[in-house]
């Protein structure tokens, strides 16, 4: 089904995203009934579909797939990136697909309806994909009923008032509420996640904006003790840890609100030349704190095949390499407000977007991307030997 100016639902329809402004897209609905607002972006990966569900940087957000089988290989109980709140909703072109693999538990469809997820199948989501492209990404309700009953204009009117991501505090929602010693280790196949070591040194304190378990899992495969901690967490409460080093979480929302107050502990934590490490939002709230802005993007980066290139002094003999990488971000570091002192590191192949800064003189730097997500497959695990071989 596409993209239809009437308000009538066509036969067989009991699904509908309804955009701000106006646009009403039909479809076959699955997973939870009932409704859901958010912001529509699109990735472009072929596999990973359930840890881009659980991934707290959707937060608010509802993700059109432009791979058109999702649901081949089911879900299962290892594959979550969190238990907290992630995408409200999908878009799929085709119907889902039934599982067919040797480590699923269960049926996408029957897991986006226990999540409280609501989907949407039968859509040219090449359409929608190539209207963000040009025209930004949309505010939108996403709406599931068996029986096709729809109150359109109270949708539209919903889409309408929702006030968007931008200037938006994402991170205490998603974020875990009291501090946790990380036990998980690395997964193997056939043996499932290890487990930590609490002897382990350095000790790393991750602050938790809505993080994705495996960036814990690839900090303790390099080498470090973790203790995950809230987003509010205060710097006394940080320093009473006694940390060798501070990784600043992923997460969802505009970076500027969620740094009204956590850019003034990541600079009281750079006055103190404690080593810091930050990933996507926690990316950019590390260059909030020395001095940079942040934007709104036109329409994001949501993909698992992403060229980004080193072009900082500070990586030596691999600089110009180029990393295959994973990305989901909608807001980006303005790379011309970098002050002096903040090295761009890393630059997306596509754009020209900042995907990387270092501060001189200090052990602290951050990447755009999710080097966690192994795209590569490890083109991006030298981040976290790097960060922990700084804590010596």
């Amino acid at each position: 089904m596409a993209f239809l100016a009437s308000s009538s639902a066509p036969k067989g329809a009991t699904g509908v995203l309804v955009l701000a402004d106006g646009t009403i897209v039909w479809g076959k609905g699955f997973g939870a009934t009932g409704s859901a607002v958010g912001e529509v972006c699109f990735n472009t990966a072929m596999t990973g579909y359930q840890e881009v569900m659980t991934d707290p940087s959707y937060a608010a957000q509802i993700v059109n797939f432009t791979f058109p089988h999702i649901g081949n290989v089911g879900t299962n109980d290892e594959d979550y990136e969190s238990r907290v709140e992630g995408a409200v909703g999908c878009i799929v072109r085709e119907e889902v697909t039934r599982q067919s693999n040797f480590r699923s538990e269960g049926e996408f469809v029957e897991w986006m309806a226990k999540m409280g997820k609501i989907g949407l199948a039968g859509v040219d989501t090449r359409a929608l994909t190539r209207r963000i492209r040009l025209s930004g990404a949309p505010n939108a309700v996403i709406a599931h009923d068996p029986k096709g009953n729809f109150d359109i204009d109270a949708l539209l009117q919903r889409a309408q008032e929702w006030p968007g991501l931008e200037g938006m505090d994402l991170a205490q929602r998603v974020s875990r509420e009291h501090q946790e010693d990380w036990e998980g280790g690395y997964w193997r196949l056939g043996h499932g996640y290890g487990r930590a070591s609490r002897d382990a040194k350095p000790h790393v304190v991750a602050i938790d904006y809505g993080s994705k378990d495996n960036i814990f899992r690839n900090l303790v495969k390099a080498g470090a003790r973790v203790t995950v901690v809230p987003a509010r967490t205060s710097l006394e409460d940080i320093t009473a840890l006694k940390p060798d080093g501070v990784f600043l979480s992923n997460g969802p929302g505009d970076p500027a609100a969620t740094g009204e107050y956590a850019v003034p502990v990541i600079k009281a934590l750079l006055d103190a030349d404690m080593p810091l490490f930050g990933i996507c939002l926690g990316h950019q709230m590390l260059a909030l704190a020395a001095g940079a802005k942040t934007v709104k993007m036109h329409q994001g980066h949501r993909g698992a095949n992403h060229p980004v290139q080193r072009v900082g002094e500070s990586w030596g003999e691999t600089r110009d390499l180029v990393e295959i990488t994973s990305m989901n971000h909608g807001f980006a570091v303005d790379g011309d407000t970098l002050p002096a002192g903040v090295e761009q590191t890393h630059v997306s192949l596509f754009d020209g977007s900042n995907c990387g800064i270092a501060i001189s003189g200090k052990k602290a730097f951050g990447v755009q991307y999710h080097p966690e997500a192994s795209p590569g497959p490890q083109d991006s695990f030298y981040l976290f030997e790097k960060f922990v071989g700084m804590l010596g």
